[in-house]
C-alpha cells in the first residue's frame, strides 16, 4: 500500500469513527452544560487576553488560552510520582491528585478522576477533523487537554493533560 492511500484510509476511518461518536458527544454536552449551570462554589477568574500575556508564559499562552498542545513526552510531570495535587497553572485550582494519576504511555500526565468533578468543565471539542470531549478548568477556562474512555478502573476514563496546563503542587 502506498503512503497516498494508507493516508486516504486513516482519514475514512477517523471520520467514521468520529461520526459514530456524535449522538454520545451530543449527549455528553448536553448533560456537561447542566453542570456548568451547578458550579456555583466556584468563583470565575475573568481576565483579558493582555493580562493572560502577561501572566502565563508564551507555551502556556498558547495551549491553556488557544487551545494548543505540548509535545508528547516533553513535560515533566509526566514522570512524576511524588504525592500532592496539580493545580490549574493559570489560578491554581486544584484539579487531580496524584492518587488518581497513572502512566497511560501516551507521554502525557494522565488521571482517571478529577479531585471534584465541579473543578472542571467539560466540552466538546470538534477540531483536528475528530470529536473529542476537552477538558477546562472550571474557575477560568483554561484548556488543560481531553478526557477519553480508555482510562483504567474504577472511571474507565483518561484524562490526559498538558503538564504546561498543570502546577504540581506537592503534599507536606
Amino acid at each position: 500500500m502506498n503512503r497516498r492511500n494508507f493516508l486516504s484510509s486513516s482519514l475514512v476511518l477517523g471520520a467514521f469513527a468520529a461520526l459514530s461518536r456524535v449522538s454520545g458527544a451530543k449527549s455528553l454536552l448536553s448533560s456537561t452544560q447542566g453542570e456548568s449551570s451547578k458550579q456555583k462554589g466556584i468563583e470565575k477568574v475573568i481576565k483579558t487576553d493582555a493580562e493572560w500575556k502577561q501572566l502565563l508564559t508564551p507555551e502556556q499562552y498558547n495551549i491553556m488560552r488557544q487551545k494548543g498542545t505540548e509535545a508528547a513526552y516533553s513535560s515533566p510531570l509526566n514522570d512524576m510520582h511524588d504525592k500532592g495535587t496539580f493545580a490549574c497553572a493559570a489560578c491554581e485550582l486544584p484539579l487531580f491528585s496524584s492518587t488518581t494519576k497513572f502512566d497511560s504511555g501516551t507521554g502525557w500526565p494522565s488521571f482517571w478522576a478529577p479531585i471534584k468533578k465541579q473543578n472542571v468543565r467539560e466540552q466538546v471539542d470538534n477540531s483536528l477533523g475528530m470529536t473529542r470531549t476537552e477538558v477546562l478548568c472550571a474557575r477560568c477556562d483554561a484548556h488543560s487537554g481531553h478526557v477519553f474512555d480508555d482510562g483504567p478502573k474504577p472511571t474507565g476514563l483518561r484524562y490526559c493533560m498538558n503538564g504546561v496546563a498543570l502546577k504540581f503542587v506537592k503534599k507536606a
